[in-house]
């Protein structure tokens, strides 16, 4: 009998395009395109499944997911981490868990891009013009000479100050371990974490999500940005403090924010982030490239097939 395989929230329809799923033997594919409700939701729709195929954290798999799935044998994720997946509880029932390469730093182009949207408002005047307003009401900001603060200098930390750099603004970084010499081979300035929110006038965020990093930035942070800065999230939701960011940017206390991650996602339809005029939204669209993605289905279609071989690759846990 043939193993059954689900793809999870395919939203533009283009895993079965991107990756050759016909070269595997015994393999019946099934795509789901749309978010489940909940856990319960997804619990249903998964019970028949021997392998599922998970983008990132869109569908969570905690313990109680994993113990509600009898037949999940395989469980796989984009990428090599997944805060949603209970490595722990998989490895109780013996499920593998394993993950897939990605191919370069699409996100930071994202941050750069929602810092220019919300300096330029490119995306603004182009909807007016084709809506038949009026000529040009946007005056814009130069980020040349602006002041960069980024909250995380890894890899895609580096990526984005060098585009910075290249755009001519300042850059300056903290991070709970980030030492002098880090910052000296980036060449970026070392900051306190007071002085960076308090000084920069656009800060991005680019931390994993982690419990030490889960609230990390506060109400307090938050409250020493200028009135005029700008805050860029696209890293994970729950880093930042919604709540007080929601309501700072309601207040007009910073100029505004760009936003791709949130603490629900889906965002709501109904969240009052969605009717504010200072900020740009983008639904998760950080890692979300024809590129990225060809990895991805690639090396799922790979490692089911070294699973059925009896020689999984890429385990994580």
């Amino acid at each position: 009998m043939a193993l059954r395989c689900a793809i999870l929230d395919d939203y533009q329809n283009v895993a079965l395009d991107l990756a050759d799923w016909r070269s595997l033997t015994d393999v019946e594919i099934t795509v789901f395109d749309q978010p489940f409700a909940d856990s319960a939701a997804a619990v249903a729709a998964l019970q028949d499944f021997d392998i599922v195929c998970a983008m990132r954290e869109r569908t969570s798999f905690g313990a109680k997911v994993i113990a509600a799935l009898p037949r999940l044998k395989l469980l796989l994720t984009s990428g090599l981490r997944n805060a949603a997946i209970d490595l722990d509880a998989a490895k109780a029932r013996g499920i593998v868990v394993c993950g897939t390469g990605n191919v370069g730093n699409p996100t930071a182009g994202l941050a750069i891009g929602l810092m220019l949207e919300l300096t330029r408002r490119i995306g603004f005047e182009s909807a007016r013009m084709k809506s038949g307003a009026p000529w040009q009401v946007t005056l814009g900001q130069d980020v040349e000479g602006k002041v960069l603060g980024i909250v995380g200098l890894g890899k895609l930390g580096i990526r984005v100050a060098d585009i910075a750099k290249a755009l001519g603004m300042k850059v300056q970084a903290w991070s709970t371990n980030l030492t002098a010499e880090a910052c000296a081979a980036a060449g970026v300035a070392r900051a306190s974490k007071e002085t960076l929110f308090a000084t920069s006038d656009i800060i991005t965020i680019h931390l994993v999500l982690s419990e030490r990093s889960r609230g990390l930035v506060g109400r307090a942070d938050l409250a020493r940005m200028k009135p005029t800065a700008y805050l860029i999230n696209t890293a994970r939701g729950p880093i930042v403090d919604e709540v007080a960011l929601l309501e700072l940017l309601q207040q007009r206390r910073i100029a505004g924010a760009g936003l791709d991650t949130f603490s629900q996602e889906p965002l709501p339809v109904d969240h009052p982030l969605r009717r504010l005029d200072n900020v740009v939204l983008t639904p998760h669209l950080g890692y979300v490239t024809a590129e990225n993605y060809r990895r991805f289905y690639q090396d799922m279609v790979e490692d089911i097939a070294a699973w059925q071989a009896g020689e999984p690759v890429r385990r994580l846990g």
